[in-house]
């Protein structure tokens, strides 16, 4: 995409700085700040964006660089999968479901993350929709993204049942369900499961990911991925700054 194209009023650096600005600091469209493009300009471009994968794309390459910045093979081997629900709005209250467990309505997103806590792949759901329903779907979308090197995903007791491993088996996946001790007292870290729920902390930075304020559910996951590019990147820069 040429930057100075001259049909294009606003610098493409300014507009995506208009979307960072949005999903930190979780404010309506039409509140963007004036020295900032339009609201509209920055809607319409971030739905392109979105519907060309751009932002998959990218946490795909940091993923990769992080990766290797780590010691580690570029594509993961395993996987952890888990679900957070969001509470609902007014703009996303038609497509919300009853979360029964959290007592709350609203989406729920199914997440896929590397050992290291980066973003694999993500599905959008209701929020009474069922972790292990939603295996099948989720283990073809990290095998795309990975190139099919994931041999093997821990998930909580959620994703139990014969359903759900043969499922992630045939994506040629192995389900491995983390279990809590049985003599457990107070707060326990869980083996490999809370490097998830380190990356749903991360989330809580990004305002307008506290909640399900899109109209549709593919917004919300583009945000998903957005955030996720701004803090691997932030962790990159990090990393080859403290290396040089």
């Amino acid at each position: 995409m040429i930057e100075e194209a001259p049909q294009r009023d606003y610098p493409l650096r300014e507009v995506f700085n208009g979307l960072r600005w949005i999903v930190r600091a979780g404010a309506s469209w039409r509140m963007m700040p004036h020295d900032l493009p339009p609201y509209y300009t920055v809607f319409q471009q971030t739905q392109r964006w979105f519907k060309a994968g751009v932002f998959e794309d990218i946490v795909h390459d940091l993923r990769e660089l992080l990766r290797l910045a780590a010691s580690r093979e570029a594509e993961p081997s395993a996987a952890i999968y888990d679900g957070r629900t969001l509470q609902s709005t007014p703009e996303s209250g038609g497509r919300a479901g009853y979360d029964g467990h959290k007592r709350r309505k609203g989406s729920k997103v199914h997440l896929a993350v590397d050992t290291l806590g980066h973003l694999l792949a993500l599905h959008v759901t209701p929020a009474n929709e069922q972790e292990r329903a939603q295996v099948a779907e989720l283990s073809r979308k990290v095998q795309e993204a990975t190139g099919e090197s994931v041999e093997i995903a821990y998930v909580d007791q959620g994703y139990t049942g014969q359903d759900a491993l043969e499922a992630a088996a045939s994506e040629g996946i192995k389900l491995e369900v983390v279990k809590l001790s049985e003599a457990k007292h107070g707060f326990v870290l869980l083996p490999k499961r809370w490097v998830v729920e380190r990356s749903f902390a991360w989330m809580s930075r990004f305002r307008r990911l506290a909640r399900d304020y899109e109209r549709l559910a593919q917004t919300l996951g583009g945000l998903h991925f957005v955030a996720f590019a701004i803090l691997m990147l932030a962790n990159l820069v990090h990393l080859t700054g403290r290396s040089s």
